[in-house]
C-alpha cells in the first residue's frame, strides 16, 4: 500500500512538472516581464480605442489577408509604440499601418479590456496584450535596416516596386524581394519637401509608364494594406507603400515632429510608473519609490531631478487618471524629489530603468506597490484632461468590458 502510495504521487508529481513546464508565460501584475518571454506578431491596425489603450490588428499569416478577422489587443501599462522613429501614442498611428509587435498573454484576464483567447492560433493569438508596437520605419530604425529598391514598373498612375529589406551596413543580411504598389496618395519626401507619384515622374526620376531599375536606391518605407485581387483574381498578401523617405534628412525630420508630438502628449498626460514601495512616515507622510516606464524621449526623463517639486496621482492600466472632475491635478500630491537614480545594467522592456522617491504629505489608495501611478515635474503643464482619459469611479471605466468588440 504505501509502496502504491508513493508511486502515485511521484506520478503526481511528474505530471504537475510537465504541466508547469509547458504552461505558457504570463506576465506578474506591477512587474516588468522578461523579454525573452515575448512573441512576436505582426499585422495590420484596423481600430483604435486610444483612451483605453487598445485596438484591433489584422494579423498576417492567413492565406488571403482581406478574409483574415481583425483581432482585439490592449497595450500592457508599460507597453510602448514607436511610429515614424519615434515614441508615439495609439492616436497617432494612421489606421490601416502595417506594424511589428511584441505581445504576452494578459496579466490579469479577469480585468483583460480585450477577450481573453483560450486557444490562439497565427491570426488570432492568444498573447493579445502589446509590450511594443511600431511601424516599418520604427522597426528599419532600431534593426539598422533600409529597403533598396530595385525596380519600378509604372502603369496607368499606379506603380509596383520590387524592393528588399536588408542590414543598412554593407555585408549585412540581405531578404528576399518583395513586390510593392505606390498610388497617387502614396507621400513622398525628399529633405523638406513633400512629393508625388507625378513629381518623380516630372523628374525623370521614374518613368510615365514601363519599368525602370532603380539600382537598390536605400530608402524607409512607410508599410500599408489596402485592397487587391480578389478570392479569383488573387495577388497575395501583397503590401501598399504609404510614404517613402528618400534621404536620411527626411527620415529625421519625420521622426523630430513625432518625437515633439508625444513629448507634449505626456507632459499634459503626465510620466506613468510603477509604484515599488512605500515608506510611511508620521502623521501621514511617506515616501513613495517608483519606476518610470520606458520608451518616452530623454528631455522628458531629463526633467525629473533631485529636489524638484513634483505631484503624483492615481492611475489604472489604461493609464486614465483616477479622477479629475475638477482636474487630475486636484486629487494628486505634492511632494518634493528626493531621489532620482539610474538602474545599472539591462533594463526590462517597458521600464526606463529611472527609479524617483518623491516625498507626499498624504497618502492615496492608488500608491501601493505595484500600482500605476502618473507622476509630473511641477514645470509640466496643469491643463484638464478629457473626460475619457480619466475616471469618476465607475468600475466600467476603470476595467472597461472587452464587449464592445465583434465576435467573428
Amino acid at each position: 500500500m504505501k509502496l502504491t502510495t508513493t508511486f502515485c504521487l511521484s506520478l503526481f508529481l511528474l505530471a504537475t512538472t510537465l504541466a508547469m513546464a509547458e504552461a505558457p508565460f504570463r506576465p506578474e501584475v506591477g512587474k516588468f516581464p522578461p523579454p525573452d518571454k515575448l512573441v512576436a506578431y505582426d499585422g495590420q491596425l484596423v481600430f483604435v480605442d486610444h483612451a483605453n489603450r487598445r485596438g484591433s490588428i489584422r494579423f498576417t499569416g492567413g492565406e488571403m489577408f482581406h478574409s483574415t478577422a481583425p483581432r482585439p489587443f490592449a497595450l500592457l501599462p508599460y507597453g510602448m509604440v514607436r511610429y515614424h522613429g519615434a515614441p508615439a501614442d495609439l492616436r497617432d498611428v494612421a489606421l490601416g499601418t502595417m506594424l511589428h509587435g511584441r505581445f504576452y498573454l494578459p496579466p490579469d484576464p479577469e480585468f483583460s479590456a480585450v477577450p481573453v483567447v483560450s486557444r490562439g492560433g497565427e491570426t488570432n493569438p492568444a498573447e493579445n496584450h502589446a509590450i511594443l508596437l511600431e511601424d516599418e520605419p520604427s522597426f528599419c530604425l532600431r534593426e539598422g535596416k533600409v529597403w533598396k529598391l530595385q525596380e519600378v514598373d509604372l502603369r496607368d498612375n499606379r506603380a509596383m516596386v520590387v524592393a528588399n529589406r536588408e542590414a543598412k551596413d554593407t555585408g549585412g543580411a540581405k531578404e528576399d524581394a518583395q513586390q510593392l504598389t505606390v498610388d497617387p496618395a502614396t507621400r513622398i519626401w525628399r529633405g523638406r519637401e513633400r512629393l508625388g507619384l507625378q513629381d518623380l515622374i516630372a523628374e525623370g526620376v521614374w518613368p510615365a509608364s514601363g519599368k525602370k531599375s532603380l539600382d537598390g536606391q536605400a530608402v524607409y518605407l512607410g508599410i500599408a494594406w489596402k485592397p487587391a485581387g480578389t478570392w479569383e483574381r488573387r495577388v497575395g498578401n501583397r503590401r501598399h507603400i504609404s510614404d517613402i523617405w528618400l534621404d536620411e534628412a527626411a527620415m529625421q525630420r519625420a521622426t523630430e515632429h513625432q518625437t515633439v508630438a508625444h513629448r507634449e502628449l505626456i507632459r499634459s498626460r503626465w510620466m506613468p510608473a510603477y509604484v515599488d514601495a512605500i515608506e510611511y512616515g508620521k502623521f501621514g507622510e511617506a515616501t513613495v519609490t517608483a519606476t518610470l516606464f520606458g520608451g518616452m524621449d530623454s528631455a522628458l526623463y531629463a526633467d525629473f531631478k533631485q529636489g524638484v517639486q513634483a505631484q503624483i496621482g492615481a492611475s489604472d492600466r489604461q493609464l486614465k487618471h483616477a479622477d479629475g472632475w475638477v482636474s487630475h491635478a486636484h486629487m494628486a500630491i505634492r511632494g518634493p524629489l528626493v531621489e532620482v537614480s539610474k538602474q545599472d545594467g539591462d533594463v526590462p522592456l517597458g521600464s526606463s530603468g529611472i527609479q524617483i522617491r518623491l516625498k507626499v504629505d498624504l497618502v492615496l489608495e492608488g500608491f501601493r506597490p505595484g500600482r500605476v501611478v502618473r507622476i509630473r515635474p511641477m514645470s509640466w503643464p496643469d491643463d484638464s484632461v478629457p473626460r475619457e482619459e480619466y475616471t469618476g469611479g465607475n468600475r466600467e471605466e476603470r476595467f472597461p468590458s472587452p464587449d464592445i468588440f465583434p465576435k467573428y
